[in-house]
């Protein structure tokens, strides 16, 4: 082939690569038009009112507690009541042997009549011996005397009726009462043996009526959320038991202590619950929620919406013409899955739910829309259906 053909034919073979080029050009561009936009699950915010509150764990106590022990020594006779069953103050709970006490008893009821009858008669004499001295027939010594006599058998009588007292106050003491309302546990001693004045432990009643829940704020958080709050503004506290979901139970503070513990920080705190329902034992684990603030609305998102970058976070909000919008966002308290938001969103708004996974700021989106499900959400301490504790508090 010679040199002309050779460049003839390069030149048809560039020209007919441009008229291609050409050609495909616009069914490159078409193709890029027709791609599908990117779907995403989007979503309404939700405004509700919330709380922030703290959680912090207990162990349950009895107002009352009592280590009952007799209050003279004896041998325990009977046990008069079913155990593990509620007593009330003045049951009889257990009977000790009186025999030595009655014996006792009638021994100074019968020294008192003695002395009561020496009693009347140094006063007959002495009543005698002022008519014989009116008349000069004996000597004012005489009549001090008999006086003197008097007082004595007088102090006598006191003194045999103190022990008459006290033996009776010990023989009312082998019937062992209880001191207050509660329920009673099971019997340490047994029938038939011998116990000791305010040693024997008989057995334990712990009160019923109400529970205290003690719980230690430490320092930091006192300071920064509760440092205005009394006792008497008897804040609300929810309880949850351990193995329970709810925190059913709602008591109040009725007890700050007056010192922080230097030794850990915190600030001794109680709660007072209602035991009426006979769900509350002293000793039981338990975990207590309470708040310093009143309810406010704020605008509630799922945590996983939520992007970060190096300097804020923000959230992908959906404009009008369906084209994504970085918004910077101010968390608040995380309330489970969700996220309160102090401010950069309005209840206006709709969000990409998964937050920035997929797609960025600026993209154009076709959006799939969904609903925040918040029903098993607790946001205020009234209303707390399961355990959605707050997990920080910023």
């Amino acid at each position: 082939m010679s040199s002309a053909s050779f460049k003839t034919l390069i030149s048809l073979n560039l020209v007919w690569l441009m008229l291609t080029a050409c050609s495909e050009a616009p069914q490159t561009n078409s193709q890029a038009q027709a791609r599908p936009l990117t779907s995403i699950d989007v979503a309404h915010v939700v405004s509700k009112p919330v709380q922030s509150w703290f959680t912090y764990t207990t162990r349950l106590q009895a107002p009352e507690q009592v280590a009952l022990t007799p209050r003279v020594s004896g041998v325990l006779e009977s046990i008069e009541f079913i155990e593990g069953q509620k007593v009330n103050k003045g049951d009889l709970l257990f009977r000790l042997d009186p025999r030595i006490f009655e014996a006792e008893v009638a021994k100074l009821t019968a020294q008192v009549a003695s002395a009561n009858a020496s009693l009347e008669q140094a006063v007959s004499e002495a009543e005698r011996a002022v008519r014989l001295s009116n008349r000069n027939a004996i000597s004012k010594e005489e009549v001090e005397s008999r006086t003197t006599a008097v007082k004595q058998a007088q102090a006598e009588v006191s003194a045999l009726k103190a022990q008459l007292a006290s033996a009776q106050l010990d023989l009312d003491f082998t019937q062992i009462k209880s001191p207050i309302n509660g329920i009673i546990s099971r019997a340490e001693i047994t029938q038939g043996n011998s116990v000791t004045a305010q040693q024997s432990i008989l057995t334990s009643i712990v009160s019923s009526q109400k529970m205290y829940a003690y719980f230690d704020i430490d320092e930091r958080t006192w300071n920064q959320y509760f440092a205005s709050t009394s006792a008497s503004d008897q804040l609300p506290v929810v309880m949850q038991l351990l193995g329970n979901k709810d925190f059913e139970h709602i008591g109040k503070v009725d007890f700050i202590d007056n010192q922080i513990n230097t030794s850990t920080g915190t600030l001794r705190v109680r709660a007072t619950f209602s035991a009426n329902s006979n769900q509350l034992r002293a000793g039981s684990f338990a975990r207590v929620k309470i708040s310093s603030s009143e309810e406010q609305n704020k605008i509630i998102i799922p945590e996983k919406a939520i992007g970060t970058d190096l300097k804020n976070k923000f959230v992908l909000v959906l404009n009008k013409d369906n084209i994504l919008e970085y918004r910077v966002v101010k968390l608040g308290d995380q309330y489970g899955e969700f996220r309160a938001i102090d401010s950069g969103l309005s209840a206006e708004d709709i969000i990409a739910v998964n937050g920035p996974a997929k797609v960025g700021p600026g993209m154009p989106v076709s959006p799939r829309q969904t609903q925040l499900d918040l029903s098993n959400i607790a946001f205020t301490l009234d209303k707390s259906p399961q355990d959605s504790l707050l997990t920080s508090i910023n």
